[in-house]
C-alpha cells in the first residue's frame, strides 16, 4: 500500500518562503513521478509543479520562478521550496505520487498553507 504524507505547511507573511515535505513509502520511489498540487477555497485544484522519475520539472506559469520542486530518491522525499509567497498562494497543498506501471496517482491528505499579514 503506497502512502504519501506531507508536511511543512503553516501561515507565512506576504514574500516569505516555506518548503513542504512529501514523503512516500510502499514502492519504489525512484519509479514514482511526484506532483505538488493545490486547491483554494472555491476553486479546483491545480497542478503547482511536478518532477518525473526522470527528473525533469514543470512548474505552472504562476509560481515559475518562485518555487522549486526536487526530490531525493535515497530518502523516499519531495519537496516544494516556495519563495516570494504571494496571498493568492494560500490554499492546501496535495502532494502526490503518480505510478505510471498503473496509471494510478495515490494523494497525500493534504497541507494548509496561509499566506497573509
Amino acid at each position: 500500500q503506497v502512502q504519501v504524507v506531507e508536511s511543512g505547511g503553516g501561515l507565512v507573511q506576504p514574500g516569505g518562503s516555506l518548503t513542504l515535505s512529501c514523503k512516500v513509502s510502499g514502492y519504489i520511489f525512484s519509479r514514482l513521478d511526484m506532483a505538488w498540487y493545490r486547491q483554494a477555497p472555491g476553486k479546483q485544484r491545480e497542478l503547482v509543479a511536478g518532477v518525473e522519475s526522470t527528473d525533469t520539472t514543470l512548474y505552472a506559469d504562476s509560481v515559475k520562478g518562485r518555487f522549486t520542486i526536487s526530490r531525493d530518491n535515497a530518502k523516499n522525499t519531495a519537496w516544494l521550496r516556495m519563495n516570494t509567497l504571494m496571498p493568492e498562494d494560500s490554499a492546501i497543498y496535495y502532494c502526490s505520487a503518480y505510478r505510471p506501471s498503473l496509471d494510478h496517482r495515490y494523494w497525500g491528505q493534504g497541507t494548509q498553507v496561509t499566506v497573509s499579514s
